[in-house]
């Protein structure tokens, strides 16, 4: 493949719902370009996307595709991204690093919750949009009320370039509004037959023509004056009116195609060539320092790494874009995140697992490398007097846990070792070790997302795994104000140990008052602050921490014993030994020896007392809430609330956004741990949803007392 200019570049995401078709027409724009010879299909496992055996294995997308195609002296970068949205984190990076998006839609359902979740990315990142209705052939693929829908949902910049005369089986025909054609195929598909628009559709087919002829001037002063002067455009201008208003996110175009039968595939082409934005055309890219880095061949060399795929024989394959500057074999750039030096020994264009070697990259292309030493996804490599970093690619929350251990639990240094190399193919997957609750956890998208990670251990790495419930991350805090004391006394020959430590305990809340006086039964308790200290949690919450200790009962020297024991007994609840939080202490008396007292002595002291206090002060189960939005069809809202509610939701709000319902409820984490497999069942994998942390609140009654009694059988079966 040649080396090609800047400004002969367009780089294109292709997404779609799960059965839209995208590998399908990955194929069918391959074939039309020359790049393949032959269309492979899915029953036969040939394709150029879904090569890895995970893929073949399960029949759908996991990893993005990434190939390169020539068209009318252009060169299109196209990204095949996975339709489930358990493997979302391709669809965010190719968006981010492409220039336009083509949103594939299912001719039997037109708009899904996946087609809003993808265009919502899109306007995040103020990309282009093409909308594409494939699978014209389906017996239910009604064009028109598509085109309908979308016009509802993103309203009138939604402009159709093309119509089916006839959807369903037999098609084979369209009406191309933008060069006024009438396009047919044979069976066999391929080259279309371009004749005039028959008498029956012309009335239409102008009327389609002038809503796009007015779509188009609008984005240019020139054509607009041209417009009201003549109510026509010719078709170059039409073309640079479309490109413009496609920039601004002013028209989205809509596109018609049979992939399966390779009709309309190279007019869509033809319009990719002429009329998508080039790269230069596109807003220029921020680094981290927030500079503005335009496409410039002549600029400085930088490089972002926005994929990584490990493959067999080969190991490391890295996927990166220039930014500025040029690339070539043998170049030696710098890692900007890792300071390592690196050379670009090789440089290959992409067709999937088939990769063609070039000896130079210019500024907007994008290609990948092999065996490269220390390079991760999301670094940036440049040339000498360079130093850009860059961080724009922002992956979604994770919605699905599951604790991981291997089968043999010597495997675990193994295990981790391939955990985080995965991780480099597919940064959604986020892992943690908790000390906390004690398992590795891996966090994901969905069910789908690491059932994928569990059938690539046991097949591809040959180390079975197990997933396992994850643990809640509970808190306990206190109710109500409480006292206790405590002595430890020890003596065993020689010096022994001593230490009494009185304290107060009640619960905290942010720019609480302190009383002069606590009561407790019929004695009062006057304080005197002498001292306090506040403390953040690393596991969230606080501690605040009162010296009232008069007339030296307790010398100063041994406070941060007392503390340092309290602090202790914070990290293990009485009720399920979860870390404790919201908690004043007050320690207003004690004794000491001049001879046994010491540090462990006061330690032990204040542990002890925390202990005792805590328990009689009320204490409660905290548990993790969760903010939820759920995006579902309107006639499985029903469902879906009643479904959250026996999950002890509390409903929040629900309102329409483009066509679909959005409902926004309050969850506890322990109800979420199956939801997104729930969800799917319930909506036929129609909906979507996003889940992120909100607060601690109080376990109701039933629930706290089945945690007390399960933690206790658990302490009495380890005894």
């Amino acid at each position: 493949m040649k080396v090609y200019k800047t400004n002969e570049i367009k780089n294109i995401a292709l997404l779609g719902n799960d059965g839209s078709g995208k590998t399908t027409l990955t194929e069918a724009l391959l074939y039309e370009s020359g790049v393949i010879k032959r269309r492979g299909r899915i029953t036969q496992k040939n394709t150029v996307s879904d090569y890895f055996p995970v893929e073949q294995e399960y029949g759908y997308s996991v990893f993005s595709t990434v190939f390169s195609c020539e068209w009318n002296n252009k060169k299109l970068n196209i990204i095949d991204c996975p339709g489930s949205d358990d493997f979302v984190g391709a669809a965010t990076s190719a968006i981010t690093v492409t220039d336009t998006t083509i949103l594939l839609l299912n001719g039997q359902y037109g708009s899904e919750v996946g087609t809003q979740t993808h265009f919502r990315y899109t306007e995040q990142l103020g990309k282009p949009v093409i909308f594409l209705v494939n699978q014209l052939d389906n017996e239910k693929c009604d064009y028109d009320n598509i085109v309908e829908q979308l016009k509802s949902i993103y309203g009138p910049k939604v402009v159709p370039v093309q119509y089916p005369i006839q959807t369903g089986p037999d098609f084979h025909e369209l009406i191309d509004v933008l060069l006024m054609k009438k396009y047919s195929w044979k069976p066999e598909g391929g080259a279309p037959i371009i004749e005039d628009i028959p008498a029956s559709e012309m009335e239409k087919a102008k009327e389609w023509h002038k809503v796009l002829v007015e779509a188009a001037a609008e984005h240019d002063e020139g054509l607009m004056e041209k417009f009201f002067e003549t109510e026509s455009l010719t078709e170059d201008e039409m073309r640079e009116g479309i490109r413009k208003g496609m920039v601004s996110r002013g028209i989205f175009p809509v596109f018609c195609v049979c992939a399966g039968k390779d009709m309309g595939v190279r007019r869509l082409m033809e319009f990719l060539g002429n009329v998508v934005p080039f790269v230069d055309e596109m807003p220029a890219v921020v680094n981290t320092k927030g500079e503005e880095i335009k496409p410039d061949p002549n600029g400085p060399t930088s490089l972002y790494f926005f994929k990584t795929a490990v493959e067999p024989h080969i190991g490391g394959v890295q996927y990166f874009k220039v930014l500025s500057g040029k690339v070539r074999e043998g170049d030696d750039l710098t890692n900007a995140d890792r300071g390592s030096k690196e050379r670009m020994a090789q440089l290959f264009c992409c067709a999937g697992a088939n990769r063609f070697p070039v000896e130079e990259l210019v500024a907007g292309d994008i290609g990948c490398t092999v065996k490269l030493k220390d390079v991760k996804t999301g670094n940036t490599l440049n040339g000498k007097d360079c130093d850009w970093q860059f961080d724009f690619i922002k992956y979604p929350n994770a919605k699905y846990s599951r604790a991981i251990r291997p089968e043999n639990e010597a495997d675990m240094e193994k295990m981790m070792s391939i955990l985080n190399r995965m991780r480099e193919e597919d940064p959604t997957w986020v892992v943690e070790q908790s000390k906390e609750l004690r398992q590795t956890i891996v966090h994901g998208q969905g069910e789908f997302h690491l059932r994928t990670l569990k059938w690539r251990f046991e097949n591809n790495e040959k180390l079975p795994i197990r997933f396992e419930e994850t643990r809640i991350p509970y808190r306990e805090t206190i109710t109500k104000a409480a006292r206790a004391d405590y002595r430890h006394k020890k003596q065993s020959g020689g010096a022994g140990q001593f230490g009494e430590v009185h304290l107060i305990v009640e619960p905290y809340y942010e720019g609480m008052p302190m009383p002069d006086v606590y009561k407790f039964g019929n004695q009062e308790f006057k304080i005197n602050v002498k001292g306090q200290e506040e403390y953040t949690l690393e596991w969230g919450g606080k501690l605040v921490f009162v010296n009232s200790i008069v007339g030296g009962s307790i010398d100063a020297r041994f406070m941060p014993a007392i503390l340092k024991g309290i602090m202790g007994r914070l990290e293990q609840g009485p009720l399920t030994g979860s870390y404790a939080r919201d908690v004043r202490v007050i320690v207003y008396d004690g004794k000491m020896h001049p001879v046994d007292s010491n540090e462990i002595s006061f330690m032990l002291a204040g542990r002890n007392a925390f202990s005792e206090a805590f328990k009689n002060a009320g204490p409660k189960i905290l548990e993790p809430i969760y903010d939820v939005e759920v995006l579902v069809p309107s006639d499985k809202m029903g469902d879906v609330m009643g479904d959250l509610q026996g999950r002890r939701g509390m409903i929040m709000g629900m309102n329409s956004e483009k066509g679909y319902e959005k409902l926004e409820a309050k969850v506890p984490l322990k109800e979420m741990s199956s939801y997104s497999t729930a969800l799917s069942s319930l909506t036929g994998g129609r909906a979507s949803f996003n889940m992120k942390f909100a607060s601690y609140e109080l376990v109701p009654m039933d629930v706290q007392e089945k945690l007390v009694k399960e933690f206790e059988a658990k302490q009495q079966a380890e005894d």
